[in-house]
């Protein structure tokens, strides 16, 4: 059976308190996390995100309360979110392997959070380029492994060493600059040399 981003779902991991993944509150530090290295680096406000496989726009109203205006444009797999979020939530229906087709633009913040682990290998080379491309600041990628102690959702999980996700990263001409958190091409050689790993 294929699995399904129905409601169902989305209330088995994200709303049930004995099953969800993350709660209200650790969502909230996790955007703020990436809103304030994004902005470190970017030396202003964050503008623009893109948030790539954004389920329900979990992250949205935490973007918002940190910055009111910010344009946030999500995409989903899932109709369901699509239907029921999509115009009040700005996300539209995409997989991760159509990234490479679409104008993504550029974004100050690029967010994947809790997607690729789930993605075939072609589909997650080309998607992680396209990404790259559209990071014009901070990608905020939270991708599990194999090597990390795992709770939630299972099924179709690609257990994938720490390594595979590095070398993929920065073959996209990233740098890692801290948890979950990439820089964009743009920044290659303009970071001093503690505030990123090369």
């Amino acid at each position: 059976m294929t699995k399904q981003y129905d409601r169902a779902y989305f209330d088995r991991w994200y709303r049930n308190r004995t099953t969800r993944v993350n709660t209200h509150a650790e969502v909230r530090r996790k955007v703020s996390l990436a809103v304030a290295s994004a902005e470190y680096f970017l030396r202003r406000q964050v503008r623009t995100v893109l948030d790539v496989g954004c389920g329900e726009g979990a992250w949205l109203p935490h973007l918002r309360a940190l910055r009111p205006r910010v344009k946030y444009l999500g995409f989903d797999s899932s109709e369901y979110v699509v239907g029921r979020f999509g115009k009040s939530r700005n996300i539209h229906q995409a997989s991760f392997g159509d990234l490479p087709s679409l104008k993504l633009g550029v974004y100050d913040l690029v967010i994947c959070s809790d997607v690729m682990h789930y993605v075939p290998d072609a589909e997650l080379r080309a998607g992680v380029r396209a990404l790259a491309d559209a990071t014009d600041g901070v990608a905020y990628f939270e991708v599990l492994t194999k090597e990390d102690d795992i709770m939630g959702d299972l099924d179709g999980f690609l257990r994938r060493p720490a390594a595979f996700y590095r070398q993929l990263f920065m073959g996209a001409k990233m740098t890692f600059a801290g948890p979950y958190l990439w820089l964009s091409p743009a920044f290659a050689g303009a970071v001093a040399e503690m505030e990123a790993f090369r």
